[in-house]
This record gives structure tokens, sequence and C-alpha cells, in this order.
């Protein structure tokens, strides 16, 4: 068995639902320990975060991720039991296989072959593992950088291991991310009976007109690295459960995924705009996810194009779609910051799984990386 198979399968084997570690970061301190690494527990409420640094000078490459994963669902389920690392048919099966139990174990490796192979490396080296990920992000990745920058601790390049990849390895590495901000909105009626409407507000019928705009409304054009802004109705709840009330409020939830062509206040304005506009009685909180980020060239961009192909013999793309990730913490401090894992086919998934082939490829990927950086 390989290493970076051996490791991944010992990952997996750890029941770490966020925000639990169930004993990750303290197992990979003591292989970074034994490589060089000054290793730094940071606990912040109910999540486990490591920094694990060697070297004192800059540049600094770091790897960063997270060691804990979502509910597994009914175990009944999955063809294989879902915290016990399963070999079958070339691939390996378990939660955290793909996200990003996968990922971590490669970097292991790679980063021990890489120091084995260069004791004398340029820069510095260092890990940024959060248990808070999957979670509300709150006391994780945001907390450490925090820490960070108040002792001018500055991150150069930045590696997360979210699973990027498309078909195959390395095929597409995320260079960016959309920006994401949520409003949970309460309009206000008044409660009444269907026979008797005069007597009643329909907070439904009051926002329908509204919700429409918001949803027909073309925010921005998008440009070369990034989409146009979309808006989408998450959620969407009014009524008793009775079928002759006229409902009292209606709640609605929505998200926007937003470009660099637009701010996060801007889309605030122009939402309120929107509902007054409409003369509706509501009321409205935010919730801010992560400014919009973006890597568009640099040292590490060209670097991971040049070890992929290396590796594989592929030529990357490089993507701004999906979700958010840590990265948006992380890019703000001025780092460079790409995205490179796994394929993402199963990722949240019953039966989560990756190719261990690709693994291996990974672990050789993130090697060729450090050679290109710090060698």
């Amino acid at each position: 068995m390989s290493e970076v198979i051996e490791l991944a399968k010992d990952l997996i084997n750890r029941k770490s639902v966020t925000p639990e570690d169930a004993g990750c970061q303290p197992m990979m301190k003591a292989l970074l320990a034994a490589i060089g690494f000054d290793n730094e527990t940071m606990v912040f409420e109910d999540t486990t975060n490591l920094w694990a640094r060697r070297g004192n000078n800059g540049p600094l490459l770091c790897f960063a991720g997270h060691t804990d994963v979502v509910p597994s669902g009914p175990a009944e389920a999955w063809q294989t039991p879902p915290f016990v690392a399963t070999e079958k048919d070339g691939y390996l099966h378990g939660r955290g296989a793909a996200d990003m139990k996968g990922s971590l174990a490669a970097m292991l490796v790679a980063t021990r072959r890489f120091v084995t192979d260069y004791p004398n490396h340029h820069g510095s080296i260092a890990y940024l593992i959060t248990s808070d990920e999957e979670g509300p992000f709150i006391n994780g990745t945001t907390r450490v950088i925090d820490t960070l920058e108040a002792r001018n601790e500055k991150i150069d390049w930045c590696i997360v291991g979210e699973p990027s990849s498309t078909e195959l390895i390395g095929d597409v590495v995320k260079n960016g991310r959309r920006g994401s901000l949520t409003g949970n909105l309460n309009v206000a009626g008044i409660q009444g009976h269907v026979a008797y409407p005069h007597l009643a507000r329909n907070p439904v019928h009051e926002a329908a007109a509204a919700l429409d705009e918001l949803a027909r409304t073309h925010w921005d054009n998008g440009n070369a690295s990034f989409p146009p802004t979309s808006f989408q109705i998450s959620n969407l709840h009014a009524g008793t459960g009775a079928g002759n009330v006229i409902p009292g409020e209606l709640k609605v939830c929505f998200n926007f995924r937003f470009s660099t062509e637009v701010t996060d206040q801007q889309l605030i304005e122009r939402t309120l705009a929107i509902l007054d506009k409409h003369k509706l009685t509501y009321t409205i909180d935010w919730t801010f996810n992560g400014q919009p980020f973006l890597t568009d060239s640099g040292d590490l961009v060209a670097a991971t194009q040049q070890a992929i192909h290396h590796v594989t013999g592929r030529h990357t793309m490089l993507s701004t779609a999906g979700g958010t990730s840590d990265g948006r913490f992380i890019a703000p401090t001025g780092a460079q910051v790409i995205e490179l894992g796994p394929v993402n086919a199963t990722i949240h998934k019953i039966d989560e799984n990756v190719k261990m082939a690709d693994l291996e490829a990974l672990e050789n990927i993130y090697y060729e990386i450090m050679v290109r950086l710090l060698a």
C-alpha cells in the first residue's frame, strides 16, 4: 500500500463530523513535527485549528484544508461503512475520501518527500488546518487568519486542497471564487379569513411583484473570470397550514453569488430599493459569507500549471465556478490562492469515493509545485 493511501485511510477512519476533529490533527502534528515543523494548536470555542510552520523566512507556501466532514446520512444507505475506509475496484470509499482527507494525505506525503529531498529549501512551508470548514465557519480559518494578521505573519502562496477536478485529476484548478451574500426577509401582513380578504393583508400577494423583480434583475455582466451575479430564492414560507387562513407573515431566504463587478453593499442597496419601491412592510437580516477573490496570474498559478502538465501531461483549466471555500478568508491578506484537489463528483454524497491513482498523482503534483517554488 502506498504511503498516501495508507494515510488517507487513517484519516477517513476517524469520525470527524464537523466541528469534531476526532484526532486527525494530533496525528498530522506528529507527522509534521518529525520533519521539522513547529506546531501551534489554536482552539476557538468548539473548533480546533492547527497552524504548523517549517522555517522562518519568506516566501511562505501554505497548504490549507479541513479535517471535518459532513454527516454521512443513513449508514445503511452506503455500500460500505462510511467511516471505514474501504478499497473497491481501484477506488477508496468513505466519508471525506474526496472532501478532503485524500488531499490532506497527499499534502503530507508530498511535504515529507520534498523536505527529505530538499532539506535546505528556500522560504517556509506551513499548514493551516481547521475542523470548522463544513460547519458555520466562524471559529476556523477566519480566526486563524485574524491571529496571523495580528502578528504580521503573511502567507505568500496558498494551496487549498478542495476537490477542484471535474473528470480527471488536475483538469480544473480553482483560481478564485464568487462572493456570497444571504438575505433573510420577513414581510409583514395581517392574518385573516380567506373569505374576508378586506379585513386582512396578504404578504404573499404584496411581495410577489418585488420577488419577481429581484429574480429578473440584471445585476452585472460578469467579466472574463466570473459569470454574471446570480440571485436565487432558496427558502420561502407563509401560512399556518390551514387552507382558509390568510398568512400574517412571509419569510424568504435568498442568496447572491456575485462577481468582482459589484460589491455586497451595492447589492444590499439595490435590493432595498426594490423592496421599498413596492411599499412592503418588512425587516431583513443579511449574512455576508465572503468576498469574491481571484488569482489570475503569478508564481503559484504558473507553478501549478507546470506541475500538473509534468505529472499528467494535460493542460489545466482555471475556473472560479462552484461554491465558497476557506480561500475567501486567506486571499484578502494579499496571498495568491488556488484550490487543487481530486475529482468532486461524489463529495457530500452517499458512497463518497476517490480514485486511489488520483491521490498518488495529486501527491506528485503537490511535490512538483513545491520544487518549482521553493527548491
